[in-house]
């Protein structure tokens, strides 16, 4: 039977779960790490997605089930800790990739609120709010949660593309900002990869379309080019807004604005209007996000759950929808406003990188069965794991606190498994 979901639609579902709160929140942090150098890293983190890209496609087409990477880790690794402990680890990354949006979304919103002369307002005011606001709209309508989505992805992509054309417009009045770009004002390559693994929480969203290939329409021809015209796309329109960014403001007011430098690069050419129009898309993008993710999560939450890698209380509902929801939407309150937004991106681009390594790993087992290259998977296997090593090391001196997060939620992860499964199968013995 044919699928309900064209080709189109596929890649806006890619397109979307990648151009939400990510470039945002994490463009002034790559920024501050690669410095004329950041559109080299937005293409590291480009290039292996990419990559992971190619391993999704294989497995999706292979098994097209709507649990998307749960199921790809079940089918290698079956229902043991280790498969466990991952699922739970990707339930805590978008937890963590909440917080992130959240973040994002509070500090344009509050620089916002600013240009009306009123005081600053407490971020954290913001951040817990919208996260309260997605959870309600959740539980009231998914139909709305959907509505929101096809119009977000629309109004930002858009607007992103004309911040990319009045940028390069903008180096025509100002040539002299291009020198930022110059290779003298690269950071050492170390340092040029380590922000791009900061930052490849931007990237991460591909792995959505996971959950919708089992109603593509001629799944056997396009799903390749769902994830390849996806990430493709976004790969291009990241390098090109990091070097419109980079182009159009001077290093030490980009650190001062990191937190919401889009708004501050479209201020040289566009002035306020500039800073007002960017901002408002950062809130319309960053809350698209946190409503789709505190769906995708609450779903990711439930089949665990009811595959007995999480206690089946996770599978009771509260107010007509799963308890994971709420659950979801709690924890990531309580992370945002516990620490700081370097800590959260490099704990969500250290999850998802582990679980991308993964992934790809599984690609290279079943090479045969997927009918693909296994030097590709392999490849994207190596390059993912490297890529988590080298974060977590540059990482570690300068963010500390962000290296800890990140390993101690990993370990979190089979710990509490490992617990649940022994005690698990301590009653079924009984």
């Amino acid at each position: 039977m044919d699928g309900k979901i064209s080709l189109k639609d596929a890649i806006s579902i890619g397109i979307g779960g990648m151009v939400g709160g990510g470039i945002f929140a994490v463009l002034g942090l790559a920024v501050s790490l690669a410095k004329g150098g950041t559109p080299i890293a937005f293409l590291f983190a480009g290039l292996i997605a990419l990559l992971t890209a190619y391993s999704y496609a294989k497995l999706s087409k292979k098994y097209p089930a709507n649990g998307g990477t749960v199921s790809f880790i079940h089918q290698q690794y079956g229902n043991g800790i280790f498969a466990g402990g991952i699922n739970n680890l990707l339930w805590i990354s978008y937890i963590v990739m909440l917080a992130l949006y959240s973040s994002a979304f509070g500090s344009y919103g509050a620089e916002l609120i600013s240009l009306t002369g009123n005081k600053e307002i407490d971020t954290r005011i913001f951040q817990s709010s919208i996260i309260a606001i997605a959870l309600l709209i959740n539980y009231l309508s998914v139909t709305l949660v959907g509505k929101i989505e096809s119009i977000a992805v629309i109004v930002k992509l858009v607007i992103l593309v004309g911040f990319i054309g009045v940028g390069f417009y903008g180096f025509t009045v100002h040539p002299e900002n291009l020198d930022q770009l110059s290779p003298t004002n690269w950071e050492n390559p170390l340092l040029l990869l380590s922000g791009g693994m900061v930052i490849f929480v931007a990237y991460e969203g591909f792995e959505l379309i996971a959950n919708s290939i089992s109603d593509l329409k001629n799944k056997e021809k396009n799903t390749e080019k769902a994830y390849f015209g996806a990430v493709g796309f976004v790969v291009v329109l990241y390098i090109l807004i990091a070097i419109v960014t980079v182009g159009a403001l001077p290093f030490k007011e980009i650190a001062s604005a990191q937190d919401y430098v889009l708004s501050k690069a479209a201020e040289p050419v566009l002035g306020k209007v500039g800073f007002t129009i960017i901002s408002i898309t950062a809130l319309i993008s960053t809350f698209s996000a946190i409503n789709a993710t505190v769906l995708g999560s609450g779903r990711v939450n439930y089949d665990i759950a009811e595959d007995n890698e999480l206690p089946k209380y996770f599978c009771h509902k509260f107010w007509g929808k799963p308890i994971g929801l709420l659950i979801t939407a709690i924890l990531a309150i309580a992370l945002v406003n516990l620490f700081n937004l370097q800590s959260i991106s490099t704990a969500g681009s250290a999850g998802f990188l582990l679980i991308f390594s993964i992934v790809n790993y599984i690609g290279y087992k079943k090479h045969q069965e997927l009918d693909s290259k296994k030097w590709i998977h392999l490849t994207a296997s190596l390059l993912c794991f490297v890529a988590f090593v080298t974060l977590n090391i540059q990482q570690f001196s300068t963010n500390k606190m962000g290296v800890i997060i990140a390993l101690g939620i990993i370990a979190f992860c089979f710990v509490i498994e490992l617990i649940y499964k022994k005690t698990l199968l301590g009653k079924e013995l009984r």
